[in-house]
């Protein structure tokens, strides 16, 4: 089954919206506001469920849409490109099956994507941040608690938008 991009990019929108909103801020934690950071958690469903060609323009797609949402344009966009390109490639060898394994995978691509966009924007921006490394631990745990609610959400969606979630054999013939 094919990607049906114009609905894939009005549920970008409606996730982009309700990620740079205030709705998410009702369920923000200490006084750093951290909460779930929904893109990321479509990063990693869709880069893991959709075909590998597919899986990339959306990982760079949701990337502007992340830095749409953060106010800054560049950081995300790659990261978001390289690390869901990468992920997109691992689909072969990672089932996503079991919850843990969500909670996991969500979990340190959170802390390698929070890493490298922080990295990306001290070459951009001479400003020190505070408490950067709370905010990636942070927000990297309650996205990976977060996740597997909104993967079952997605994976609800995921027809709808066009993608067929894999079946869980190791070696799919794609």
């Amino acid at each position: 089954m094919n990607m049906r991009w114009m609905r894939f990019l009005i549920f970008l929108l409606l996730a982009t919206l309700l990620n740079a909103g205030n709705v998410l801020n009702t369920i923000s934690v200490t006084s750093l506001h951290i909460k779930p950071d929904l893109l990321l958690i479509m990063l990693v469903f869709f880069a893991i469920n959709i075909a590998t060609t597919d899986a990339i323009a959306a990982s760079f797609a949701i990337g502007f849409a992340a830095d749409i949402s953060s106010g800054t344009m560049g950081p995300c966009m790659i990261t978001f490109g390289v690390v869901g390109s990468f992920i997109s490639q691992l689909q072969r060898v990672v089932v996503m099956k079991r919850m843990i394994h969500q909670v996991a995978a969500i979990f340190v691509i959170a802390l390698v994507a929070g890493g490298m966009i922080q990295l990306l924007l001290s070459f951009k921006t001479d400003e020190p941040m505070s408490n950067v490394y709370r905010m990636i631990l942070g927000g990297a745990a309650y996205s990976a608690l977060a996740g597997p609610l909104v993967w079952m959400f997605l994976l609800t969606m995921a027809l709808w938008l066009g993608a067929q979630p894999r079946r869980h054999g190791r070696l799919s013939h794609r």
